[in-house]
């Protein structure tokens, strides 16, 4: 156990200086308006150079140093949480190659050194979310794999395609090349493998479903990582998708994902599939701000999601771990009396979701809803932006009514207590951050105030759906267990908000019964069927028919020689003839 305890402090002090080092040269760079390029040719083939770049920019330092600053937390928090686990070892190596392969795609403005992080995410995430291995999380970890691949696909063609320019740092292509039809399919191929990554509609399902893997790869994962990465391509390629339609296709998805994962988290009774549909209803928020064109605007929103996100998450996972393992909200009840202190940091990481003024999440969902109030956007994405904010606070309320007040309705003999301390040294850490983070960044990032003037009506909306939301997420959990609930007398529609419109059946069982089933019956009929009659089955029995004829002449059987002379001889005749 001592290896285990070294191995999880000396990457937490090394990813917590990295963090504090990046996070510095952020500011010096952002402060001198900076940008460091650095380039290497690996090798050349056919006048297309292949070169390991990297781009230092106050973008990429800020997301670096959010990144090592939660995993650091993240592992030293793990050490109490995965205490019993004889593998830690492995645990711990398998989340530095999970941070490894974000710094290679943060840091990456070449198509090719981004598939190297990109593909390093898909790989990693795999193995993070069997962790536990039983036949759940290996169903869990092959929805999330396929799913991403579609993306890791879409991406190797958008290399393929690059080819055209001769190079792909694609950081020179963006503004000059984007009316072009290359940089147009290239641009559809990105948006494809960021809505994978970001698990946009239609690929929403694997995300809850990678809730299998432990709670701590759960903080990390969803909070600054893997769900984040789509989001970071975007922002790079924000210049190339703002004047066509996918800019308005993006919009249109994305608010429709928020709105999907807001009413699903109201249906769920599972702790950690909850937090997870919050993190998707925020991905959406995050690309629909994207498509609108305020790329620094959704970067600000990622940065404080990732604080307060990983936060909920961390204090999900103490809660949990005191539950003994269980993770149903209606076994819940009266935390906030058994252990005061998790209480304060989950409420406060829940508050800032929600977009209580002067928490961090307040400082980019207030202004968010005010840009959107103040743009040319169409009465749908309106009503799903307000109305999702709405949502949010709905489930966040509902979560915390179900966990925080009430009786408890577990066991007697339960033991609940706040005595884990290096579990709550990192979630006090981290509240500080949920509650200062927002406004110091703000102030770094929009230096320069502006002036967003609306009328009192749209100023207010924002606070009105919220305190709406919290309303109606109180009277709705007030219901008793009974057969009078409203949810069971339209038990059709509430199992199809529930379940995420569906989308967990169509990612499985509609793949695997309608295109798995073909692929397999076409494998059969011509890979296994006519392909071989007609090619290596074909040619193996013809040559062993011919070998055993040449055998026969080369056995010197005389009767056989002579017939074949004689053949031979009439057929020379012919031809002469």
């Amino acid at each position: 156990m001592l290896w285990s305890l070294s191995i999880c402090m000396l990457s937490f002090l090394f990813l917590f200086i990295s963090a504090m080092i990046s996070i510095m040269m952020g500011f010096y760079f952002i402060m001198s308006d900076l940008v460091v390029f650095v380039e290497w040719e690996v090798f050349n083939l056919n006048s297309s150079s292949v070169v390991m770049t990297l781009l230092f920019d106050w973008m990429s330092l800020f997301f670096m140093g959010f990144v090592l600053f939660i995993s650091s937390l993240v592992i030293f928090y793990s050490d109490e949480y995965m205490h019993g686990d004889l593998t830690i070892n492995r645990f711990i190596i398998l989340v530095l190659l999970f941070v490894l392969s974000m710094m290679f795609l943060i840091i990456s403005p070449n198509l090719i050194s981004i598939l190297l992080g990109w593909d390093g995410l898909g790989l990693v995430s795999y193995c993070l979310v069997i962790y536990y291995q039983n036949v759940k999380s290996y169903n869990a970890g092959m929805l999330t794999a396929l799913s991403n691949r579609i993306g890791d696909v879409a991406l190797l063609m958008s290399i393929a395609w690059m080819l055209n320019y001769g190079s792909w740092n694609y950081i020179y292509q963006l503004e000059f090349n984007k009316d072009t039809f290359p940089m147009y399919y290239i641009s559809v191929m990105v948006v494809l493998a960021a809505m994978t990554k970001s698990a946009q509609i239609p690929f929403s399902s694997w995300l809850p479903a990678a809730m299998a893997a432990p709670t701590p790869v759960s903080a990390l994962v969803h909070s600054s990582t893997l769900v984040t990465a789509g989001v970071y391509l975007l922002i790079r390629f924000n210049h190339v998708i703002l004047d066509s339609w996918l800019a308005s296709a993006l919009l249109l998805i994305a608010g429709l994902t928020m709105f999907m994962a807001g009413i699903g988290a109201n249906f769920e009774y599972d702790l950690k599939k909850i937090i997870a549909l919050s993190t998707l209803s925020q991905l959406g928020l995050m690309m629909s701000v994207l498509a609108m064109g305020y790329p620094e605007l959704a970067f600000f929103h990622l940065l404080t999601h990732a604080l307060f996100k990983a936060l909920l998450f961390m204090c999900a996972g103490a809660l949990i771990h005191n539950m003994k393992d269980s993770q149903d909200i209606r076994f819940m009840g009266s935390i906030c009396l058994q252990m005061p202190l998790m209480a304060v940091c989950f409420n406060i990481s829940n508050l800032a979701l929600c977009g209580m003024p002067f928490l961090a999440g307040f400082y980019s969902k207030d202004l968010i809803l005010e840009i959107v109030g103040l743009s040319y956007v169409n009465m749908f994405s309106f009503f799903l932006y307000f109305f999702s904010t709405g949502l949010t606070v709905c489930y966040s309320l509902r979560l915390v009514y179900y966990s925080m007040t009430g009786d408890f309705n577990s066991t007697s003999f339960h033991p609940l207590n706040d005595e884990g301390w290096t579990m709550l040294s990192g979630m006090l850490v981290l509240t500080m951050m949920a509650i200062l983070g927002g406004c110091m960044l703000s102030w770094v990032l929009f230096p320069t105030p502006e002036m967003i003037c609306l009328p009192n009506e749209l100023k207010m909306l924002a606070l009105i759906v919220s305190v709406l939301g919290g309303w109606i997420g109180y009277e709705i959990s007030k219901f008793s267990l009974s057969y009078d609930l409203l949810s069971l007398k339209m038990f059709m529609l509430s199992n199809f908000l529930g379940s995420m419109w569906f989308m967990p059946f169509l990612s499985t069982y509609g793949v695997s019964y309608a295109p798995l089933f073909l692929g397999k019956q076409t494998y059969k009929a011509l890979d296994q069927g006519w392909s071989e009659d007609w090619g290596g089955q074909m040619i193996y029995n013809q040559s062993v028919q011919y070998s055993q004829v040449i055998q026969k002449w080369q056995n010197n059987s005389i009767k056989i020689y002579l017939i074949g002379f004689v053949l031979w001889m009439v057929m020379l005749t012919l031809l002469v003839l």
